[in-house]
Parts: structure tokens; C-alpha cells; sequence
């Protein structure tokens, strides 16, 4: 017995150590092949496909259905986000429904009441996705009927900003039956839908008949038009839904090069399919003050929602506001800037005054407000005063040094001067203006101590030049030139030019400049087509989508850019129908569409010394694929970076990759 129990004690001590030699020798093998293989990437395959439906509980497309209550069965785990702003029912549910994701199931449960011989439809959008790679299932309804039939036909299309034909994502579109303008304003919409994120739509659902279309951002769930600040998008066209038979072909490979056959495959193509809504805020006219504040202790800005030509009227509480102010406005009058000409209300802390001015109540009529307004220098006086005694001491411990090094040091404290801010390039534009900007307004401003010098055969001759103050702005000028390409100038300004109102003097100032020649640069013609309006503004936007020059489209159909600085560019155009320079957006109730915009669909390369002449249709194509893909903000979808980050890790394990 105890040769036996040794025999065993042998064979598995044997049995260990060759398990322990076994593992020892794979551990090894797999760190050398790990250390072997450094440059393939790490982790597993990204997973790509979505969710799909098992089964579902009453069963899609039933119908005679009064259950509230239904279960969607999936064949993996699943997540819902963002249900109560993706999820959209049809129709529309005053009270939203409770939707809930666990585990391989979601479920709905409807609290409204169900209407009599209605098709509801449940529509997902892009919300379901699955739990662990986020992928999304796209586009998922679920519909069923309270009556005896099932309503199945389908309008599709985009919804786009007007201002720059980006895609508007998850904004609402939808269907009313009736055909005054007043219904978009009274109740809510028959059967809506969601965008995505490329703006496409599809409402589902619907009943033959005629309709008419719109978008709603709705701020309130009532889901019509009831606040300016919604965004909208309307047209007056109206459409009949329809369905027809189509077979489309598909192609079966037998491997990457060889095809196996063409397969035809029934569909229902539903119409209409190309529905364009050009969405806008109206322009937000209610009146009413938004703030008021003195950052700087010699000046009081007040901001309005809206301008209005009637300024206001301000009575002094604890000062004398007659003659008190220099009132400075921007060109819409809704940013005013009171300058205070005393230096002794200056250096008051506290400035208490009364403030009468016309704001819009809540009927929307336009009435007299009068407020009473604390306006504190955010920097007491007290502070101020212990920073110019600070300032003070330390130029003093400057000239004592300078002393005791028997260096020449300054007997008199300077005086703080006035430090106007130039715009002026070394290198100039010939197209290019020079523009001072001026921290307080002027008293006085002397044009003869301003100078313009331009070297001609090595010899500097006095230039002509206009100086004036810009449009509106108190405190900005611009001096105009007619510029000669290549030559250098010398721009100067003796001290003491400008004078504020508080007395502060200017420094003198000198700044060399080269203009540039033609050779640095390129010159763009923009044949337009396509429009009939010749009110047509086209401008030259770079890759963040901003405006770099514009120009009006001439009588033969002609935009022209000069002086363009090498590089890539973009075109845009858009109808100035008011011929006032800038866009415009529409007005519902006045069925005023926003100002046509238009994108050409390709980069344009500027090259210096190059004339680029350029033909544009602005119509041919629809808008919604006008704006250059390098333009559009809306980022990709993720089914899509996982499909480019496993087409990378393929081209590094050298495998062929199909997604």
C-alpha cells in the first residue's frame, strides 16, 4: 500500500513539473511573439454591426391595435440616448411617451389616448444603438393602425440653415392637411419626423391626400409656431404623396475582381423624395434692456435686444446728467456707450440715474419703461489712485538708480499720454486702408500732423491721402490711399495729433511700409448662371467657412476678386434682394423666405501671378449637395470612423478588409 502511495506521489510531482515546464514554455513562446510583432496595432476588431430586430410584441404594421404598451426584442444588448429628443410618435403626443432600453429589449408605453382609425408610428431615428461600440441601427419605425387599415406611404427629404446650407440636425418636420397659413400658427402638426445628422427626413405613415410641409424647432412642445425665437422653414408649395414599383440592381461578387451575377431587387420608391426646407430664425424686434455696466470708471455702456432711433432719456440722481455724457452708438442702436466729459464724475464711485426708454411689453407693443439705474466703477477710485501712487514710486526708485550711476535720468514725473491703436501693416495690400482706433473720444484732432511719404528714385515726396472718421464710430478713422504696387512709404504722426476729452495728448509714431506688387498675388473672375436676379453678392471664404473678400455680380453676370493672397478658397453667393450688402432672413407672417444662398461645390486654388476665370451655375445642383464637404461642420457618423479605423488596422496586418 505505502509503495503503491509512492509510485503516485512520483508521478505527480513527474505530472507538475512537466505542466510547469509546459506553461513556462508557452509564456515564453507568447511574450517572443508579442516582442516580435511591436508594429501591429493593439486591441481586437472594432464591431460594426448594429442591432436587429428578433421580434416584436404586438408585432409591427399590426393592426385594429389599442394596446399602449409594446416591446421591441433585439438580438444583442442595446442603449436608447436621448429618447425624449430623438424618439418622435406620429401623431404627435402631447404627453411624452415612457421609452426604456434594458438589456435586449426596449420598451414604449404610450400615454395619450389612442385616436380612432389612426396610423401611429414610432420613429427611432438614429437613437437605438448597441451597448458596447455605440453602433448605430438608423433609422428604426415601428407603426401600427387603431383601425382596420394601415397608412404606408412615405415623403422625404432635407431641412439645411439658410444663412449656409448646413445640414440641420434633429429638427422637426411636418404635415398639415389643411392649407391656410394660419393652421402652422393654431395646431400642432399631423405627422412629424426628426433629422439626422446630414439633415435627411423621412415621415412615415401617411395617408394619401394633400399636404403641405414645414420644420420646427420647437422651444415649448406644442409643436406649431408660437415663439419668434423657433427656428422654421415653410413653403408655400403644396404635394400628393405617391408610390411606385422600382426594381433596382445589385451586383454579387465572387471575389474582389470577379462578379458572380446581377440580382434584381423589387423596392417601393416613395415620392416625393426631394423636399427642400431652408430653415431660419426670424429677426428678434422685441425690445428690452439687457444689461448695463461701467468696466471702466469714465465710461457706461448699455446693451439692448433691439435698437430703436429714439434714444433714451437719463436724469442724474446724485449727479448733474445735462451736458454730462458723450454718447457713443453702434449703426443698429442697441450698444450705447455714455463717456463722461468730468473727470470729477469720473472719479465717482457710484453714479445713480434714472433711465427712460421704449422697450416692447408683453403684447408686443412698443411702450416707455422707465428704470433706475446704480452704475459702480468696477475699479473704485481708492484702487485706482494706489496703483497711480505705485506707478509713481516705482519711476522714482528709477531715477534714483539712474542717478547713483550718474546716468541722465528724468526730473519731471511723465504725464500718462493717450495710446491710439494702429492698424497698418509693414507689408500693405494695395486694396488695404491704414485705421486708428482711438481708446477715448477725441476733443481735438489735428490732420496736419499726419504724414504720408513715399520714396520715388531715392528721393521721399509728401502722398496724397483722405482721412476721415468711419461711418457711425466715434472712436475709429481711416485713412485712405492710393497706393502704387512695390513702392515704400512712410507713414508718421507727430506727437500731439490727437487730444482726448480728458486731456490726454498722443506720442508721436512712425511706421515704415512696402506695398506689395502684383506678383504676390491672383486675381479670380466668377462667371455666374442660373440667376435671373442680378442683386447677387458672391464672396471668397477660406476653410473655416469666413468671409476673406465679396463682390457684387456685375451687369454681365461677372463677380471679380483682386489682390486675392495665395491659397484655397471657397465660393458662396447669395440674393441681395434689398440691395443693402448683407443677408437677410424671412418672415413668416409676411410669407417672406431668407436670401437665396448658394455654395460652389469645389475648392478654388489661388496661385500668385495666375488670372483664374471660374463658371458657376449656381443651380445645378440641388442645395443639399452645393457646400463642399470640407466646409460642413456636422461631424461623421461613428459607424463611420469605426469602418475607417478598421480599414486602418487591415492595411497594417497586410489582410484584405470588407466592411
Amino acid at each position: 500500500m505505502k509503495r503503491t502511495k509512492k509510485i503516485y506521489n512520483r508521478i505527480g510531482r513527474w505530472w507538475n513539473l512537466r505542466m510547469l515546464f509546459l506553461i513556462l514554455s508557452i509564456s515564453h513562446f507568447l511574450i517572443f511573439f508579442s516582442c516580435a510583432r511591436m508594429g501591429t496595432p493593439d486591441g481586437g476588431w472594432y464591431d460594426e454591426k448594429p442591432p436587429q430586430v428578433l421580434r416584436t410584441s404586438p408585432s409591427d404594421k399590426s393592426k385594429s391595435m389599442h394596446s399602449k404598451k409594446i416591446s421591441i426584442y433585439f438580438d444583442e444588448f442595446v442603449k436608447i440616448a436621448e429618447a425624449t429628443q430623438r424618439v418622435i410618435v406620429s401623431p404627435p403626443q402631447m404627453e411624452m411617451p415612457d421609452i426604456k432600453a434594458v438589456g435586449k429589449k426596449i420598451t414604449i408605453e404610450l400615454k395619450d389616448s389612442l385616436k380612432p382609425n389612426t396610423t401611429y408610428t414610432i420613429d427611432f431615428c438614429d437613437a437605438i444603438t448597441d451597448y458596447t461600440e455605440d453602433n448605430p441601427m438608423g433609422n428604426y419605425t415601428y407603426s401600427f393602425s387603431t383601425g382596420e387599415q394601415i397608412d404606408t406611404l412615405e415623403v422625404s427629404g432635407f431641412v439645411l440653415d439658410a444663412v449656409n446650407l448646413e445640414p440641420v440636425k434633429g429638427i422637426l418636420v411636418g404635415l398639415y392637411n389643411q392649407m391656410e397659413d394660419s393652421i402652422f400658427r393654431k395646431q400642432p402638426m399631423l405627422r412629424v419626423a426628426r433629422t439626422d445628422g446630414n439633415g435627411h427626413f423621412t415621415i412615415k405613415g401617411v395617408a394619401d391626400g394633400e399636404y403641405r410641409i414645414y420644420a420646427l424647432q420647437d422651444m415649448d412642445d406644442n409643436y406649431c409656431f408660437s415663439q419668434k425665437s423657433e427656428r422654421i422653414a415653410f413653403t408655400h408649395e403644396t404635394f400628393r404623396p405617391s408610390v411606385s414599383d422600382r426594381v433596382r440592381q445589385d451586383t454579387v461578387w465572387k471575389d474582389a475582381l470577379h462578379i458572380d451575377s446581377i440580382v434584381q431587387i423589387p423596392y417601393k420608391h416613395f415620392l416625393p423624395d426631394d423636399i427642400m426646407l431652408l430653415s431660419f430664425q426670424e429677426e428678434q424686434t422685441g425690445r428690452y434692456l439687457l444689461k448695463t455696466e461701467r468696466k471702466e470708471a469714465n465710461c457706461i455702456n448699455v446693451f439692448f435686444s433691439y435698437g430703436n432711433p429714439q434714444l433714451p432719456v437719463i436724469k442724474g440722481l446724485n449727479f448733474d446728467a445735462d451736458n454730462a455724457f458723450l454718447l457713443e452708438s453702434n449703426a443698429a442702436k442697441d450698444s450705447l456707450s455714455y463717456w463722461l466729459r468730468d473727470t470729477t464724475l469720473v472719479n465717482k464711485d457710484t453714479l445713480r440715474f434714472s433711465m427712460a426708454y421704449l422697450m416692447t411689453d408683453t403684447l408686443g407693443n412698443i411702450v416707455t419703461q422707465t428704470d433706475t439705474i446704480e452704475a459702480l466703477a468696477k475699479t473704485s477710485y481708492a484702487k485706482r489712485q494706489k496703483a497711480k501712487q505705485k506707478a509713481y514710486e516705482q519711476w522714482k526708485k528709477e531715477q534714483e538708480k539712474k542717478k547713483k550711476d550718474e546716468k541722465p535720468y528724468d526730473s519731471i514725473y511723465p504725464a500718462e499720454a493717450l495710446v491710439p491703436v494702429y492698424q497698418v501693416s509693414a507689408a500693405m495690400d494695395p486694396d488695404r486702408s491704414i485705421y486708428i482706433e482711438m481708446p477715448t473720444p477725441l476733443a481735438r484732432l489735428d490732420t496736419a500732423a499726419i504724414h504720408l511719404y513715399s520714396m520715388v528714385d531715392s528721393l521721399w515726396y509728401r502722398a496724397p491721402f483722405e482721412f476721415h472718421r468711419c461711418d457711425s464710430m466715434l472712436r475709429r478713422y481711416e485713412m485712405t490711399v492710393d497706393w502704387h504696387e512695390g513702392r515704400e512709404y512712410s507713414f508718421e504722426v507727430d506727437s500731439a495729433a490727437f487730444v482726448d476729452i480728458y486731456g490726454l495728448v498722443s506720442k508721436e509714431f512712425k511706421q515704415g511700409i512696402k506695398v506689395k506688387t502684383l506678383d504676390d498675388y491672383a486675381s479670380i473672375d466668377v462667371h455666374l448662371s442660373g440667376v435671373n436676379d442680378s442683386l447677387v453678392i458672391v464672396q471668397l471664404v477660406n476653410s473655416g467657412d469666413n468671409v476673406v473678400k465679396q463682390a457684387h455680380m456685375n451687369k454681365d453676370g461677372v463677380a471679380q476678386f483682386f489682390y486675392v493672397i495665395p491659397g484655397t478658397y471657397y465660393l458662396r453667393a447669395f440674393t441681395d434682394r434689398n440691395n443693402n450688402g448683407i443677408w437677410d432672413t424671412g418672415l413668416y407672417d409676411k410669407g417672406l423666405q431668407p436670401e437665396d444662398v448658394y455654395y460652389f461645390p469645389e475648392a478654388i486654388e489661388a496661385k500668385a501671378k495666375y488670372d483664374l476665370t471660374q463658371q458657376w451655375n449656381v443651380t445645378a445642383l440641388p442645395r443639399n449637395r452645393q457646400k463642399p464637404g470640407a466646409l460642413i461642420k456636422q461631424k461623421a457618423e461613428a459607424k463611420k470612423m469605426k469602418i475607417g479605423r478598421n480599414a486602418e488596422r487591415a492595411q497594417q496586418l497586410g489582410i484584405e478588409y470588407k466592411p
